[in-house]
C-alpha cells in the first residue's frame, strides 16, 4: 500500500512539472515573437499627381414645379369623373364631364336672337334700297334714306352681339369636358359623380414631374464659393441615373434655424424622379490639376499628428503629413511626402515607426 501511495504522489509530480514545462516553453516563444519583431503584411500604393475636381457635396429635396389644381371654369353637376388617385395622366386627357345641357338651350336661344337679327336686316336693306331709288326720283327727302342706313347699321352691330354671345357659350360650353393642363399623377381626387360645382370649385390635384426643383443646404462657411451656372450633379434614390444641371440661384437668406444657404438647381424631363423625394448634389467647385491623394486607410492618427508610413528596404518610417480635401476615399496631401513615395495602405494602423514589414503580392 505505502508503495501504491509512493508511485501516485511521483505520477503527480511528473505532470505538474510537464505543464510547468509546457507553459514556459510557450511564453518563451510569445518573448521571442515579441523582441524579434516579425515583419508585418501590409499591402502598399504609390503617390502619384493627379486632376481632382474640388467638389462640395449636401442632401436636399425635390420639389414640384409644375402640380396644378384642376378647377371648374364653370358652375355645373359633374356627370363623370374619369380618373383616380395614382392615374397617370398626360396633357389633353378627359378628367371629368360636367352638364353641358344649360349651354345647350343658352347655344339655341342665342341662334335664335340671330336668325331674327339677320330677318330684320335683309328687310332693313330693301327698305334702304327702296328710299333711295325714290330719293333719286325726288319723291323724299335725303334725310330719310340716312334713317334708314342708321337703323340698319344698328342692326348689324346687334348681329355681331348675338354672334359673339354664342361664341362665348361655346367657349363655356367646351369647359365642361375638364383635361389635363399636364403630364403627371393624379394625387388627390375632390369631386364625385353627382356633385355640383361652383366656378372656382377644386376637382383634383395633378403632380408633374416635367419640371422639378432641387433644394440644396450647404453651409454657410463655403457661401463665397457659390454661384449661379457653376454646375452640379443630383442623384435620387428612385433613379440610377445621375443628373448634370447648373445652379439656377442662391436664395438671399440664410436659413435661421440650420445657417444654411439654399442653393436651387432644376432638373426637367427625368423619369423616375419624384417631388418630395431626397436629392443628393456635388457642386463642382474648381479643379486642381496636380494633387497629391492617398488612400483614406493610410492615415493614421499617432501623438505627433496625422502620419503615413513610407516604406524603404523593407522597414515602414513614420512621416508627419498635413492634409486637405476628401473625395470618394481619397484624401489630399498639402505637406510632408513627395510624389512617387511609397506608402502603407491596408495594415497601416498596426504599424509603429521603423517597423519591418513584408508587402503583400
Amino acid at each position: 500500500m505505502h508503495t501504491f501511495y509512493s508511485r501516485l504522489i511521483l505520477a503527480s509530480i511528473v505532470i505538474l512539472s510537464s505543464a510547468c514545462s509546457n507553459q514556459d516553453s510557450t511564453q518563451q516563444e510569445k518573448a521571442a515573437d515579441k523582441n524579434g519583431m516579425k515583419p508585418t503584411l501590409v499591402t502598399v500604393t504609390t503617390i502619384k499627381k493627379q486632376a481632382v475636381e474640388l467638389t462640395e457635396d449636401t442632401v436636399g429635396t425635390l420639389e414640384g414645379l409644375i402640380d396644378p389644381t384642376v378647377a371648374a371654369e364653370v358652375a355645373g353637376r359633374v356627370v363623370k369623373v374619369h380618373v383616380g388617385p395614382g392615374e397617370h395622366v398626360t396633357q389633353g386627357q378627359l378628367l371629368a364631364t360636367i352638364d353641358a345641357a344649360d349651354f345647350a338651350m343658352q347655344r339655341n336661344e342665342a341662334q335664335a336672337e340671330i336668325n331674327r337679327i339677320q330677318a330684320l336686316l335683309e328687310n332693313q336693306a330693301k327698305i334702304v334700297a327702296r328710299n333711295q331709288a325714290l330719293v333719286d326720283k325726288n319723291f323724299i327727302a335725303q334725310t330719310a334714306v340716312d334713317n334708314d342706313k342708321a337703323q340698319q347699321n344698328v342692326l348689324k352691330q346687334q348681329l355681331e352681339a348675338a354672334k359673339a354671345r354664342v361664341g362665348s357659350i361655346n367657349h363655356n360650353s367646351s369647359k365642361t369636358r375638364v383635361v389635363s393642363p399636364v403630364n403627371g399623377t393624379v394625387e388627390t381626387r375632390v369631386v364625385s359623380d353627382g356633385d355640383y360645382l361652383r366656378v372656382g370649385d377644386p376637382i383634383m390635384q395633378i403632380i408633374s414631374r416635367q419640371k422639378l426643383r432641387a433644394h440644396l443646404p450647404f453651409p454657410e462657411h463655403i457661401g463665397a464659393k457659390l454661384k449661379p451656372g457653376l454646375k452640379v450633379r443630383l442623384t435620387t434614390p428612385s433613379s440610377s441615373k445621375t443628373v448634370e444641371t447648373v445652379i439656377h440661384e442662391l436664395k438671399p437668406l440664410i436659413a435661421e434655424g440650420s445657417r444654411t444657404i439654399d442653393v436651387i438647381a432644376d432638373v426637367v424631363n427625368e423619369p423616375g424622379w419624384q417631388p418630395g423625394a431626397t436629392v443628393n448634389g456635388s457642386v463642382v467647385l474648381g479643379e486642381e490639376s496636380a494633387a497629391l491623394m492617398i488612400p483614406e486607410q493610410s492615415l493614421v492618427l499617432r501623438p505627433a499628428g496625422e502620419v503615413v508610413y513610407v516604406v524603404r528596404d523593407g522597414i515602414a518610417y513614420q512621416a508627419v503629413v498635413k492634409t486637405g480635401y476628401k473625395k470618394n476615399g481619397q484624401i489630399e496631401l498639402i505637406d510632408g511626402l513627395q510624389p512617387d513615395a511609397t506608402i502603407v495602405v491596408d495594415g497601416a494602423g498596426f504599424l509603429t515607426d521603423k517597423t519591418p514589414v513584408t508587402i503583400s503580392k
